[in-house]
C-alpha cells in the first residue's frame, strides 16, 4: 500500500497517520488530554486494531516503536563466514512421488525448483492477491469501526462482490474518516 503504517481515530474521526512511533506518541498525548477518549490504532496494511503501550516518558514510547535497523545498516555490518543468512525457512512438503521425481530433475535442484515456481506464482497472481488483501484489509477496520453503522452488512457484501459503486453508495452516509479510510483500504486510495 501507499499510505501510513498506521491511523489513529478517536471516536469515529481520523486524528493521525504515521509512523507507529508517531502515532504512539499522538496516542499518549491524547489520552492525556482525555482519559475517556474512545482512541483506537490501526495497522494499514492488516486494517487491525493494535493496542499501544504508552508507559513512561514520551523517549520512552517513540523509542519502543522505533523502526528496527534498516537493510542499509544490516548490510554494513561485517558478514561472517560460512552461507550467508538468507532467511530460508524449513517445511514439510508433501507430494507425489512423480513430482519429486521432476522437482530432482531440475537444476538446482528441488529446493531452487520450488522457489522459482514460487516466485512466478506471487508475481502472477499478485493483482488479485492485492484486491483480496484490499478487501480483507477494509473488512477488519469496518467490523471494529463500522459494524453498528447503517448498511454494514450491505456493504460488505458489496466489498467483497468488488462493486466499488455500490460500496461507495452503501458508505456514503457513514462519518467522513470512517468512510474514507474503509474506501481507502478497500481499492487503495491514499486516506
Amino acid at each position: 500500500m501507499n499510505h501510513s503504517s498506521h491511523s489513529v481515530f478517536n471516536g469515529y474521526r481520523l486524528i493521525a497517520s504515521g509512523s507507529l512511533a508517531k502515532i504512539a506518541l499522538i496516542v499518549r498525548r491524547a489520552i492525556a488530554a482525555d482519559s475517556l477518549a474512545s482512541i483506537l490504532v490501526f495497522d494499514n496494511e492488516t486494517g487491525r486494531s493494535i493496542d499501544i503501550d504508552t508507559r513512561g516518558t514520551d523517549d520512552d514510547v517513540v523509542a519502543r516503536y522505533a523502526p528496527a535497523a534498516t537493510d542499509a545498516a544490516r548490510a554494513s555490518e561485517p558478514r561472517s563466514r560460512g552461507r550467508p543468512k538468507l532467511g530460508v525457512v524449513a517445511r514439510e512438503v508433501t507430494l507425489l512421488p512423480r513430482h519429486w521425481d521432476w522437482l530432482g530433475q531440475q537444476p538446482g535442484g528441488a529446493s531452487v525448483a520450488l522457489r522459482k515456481l514460487v516466485e512466478q506464482a506471487s508475481r502472477q497472481h499478485a493483482g488479485s492477491d492485492s484486491w483480496r488483501d484490499g478487501q480483507e484489509r477494509a473488512y477488519q477496520f469496518m467490523s471494529e469501526m463500522a459494524c453498528d453503522l447503517p448498511g454494514f452488512a450491505e456493504a460488505a457484501h458489496a466489498l467483497f462482490a468488488d462493486d466499488r459503486v455500490r460500496f461507495g453508495e452503501l458508505i456514503a452516509g457513514w462519518p467522513d474518516d470512517v468512510r474514507k479510510h474503509a474506501f481507502a483500504l478497500a481499492f487503495e486510495d491514499v486516506p
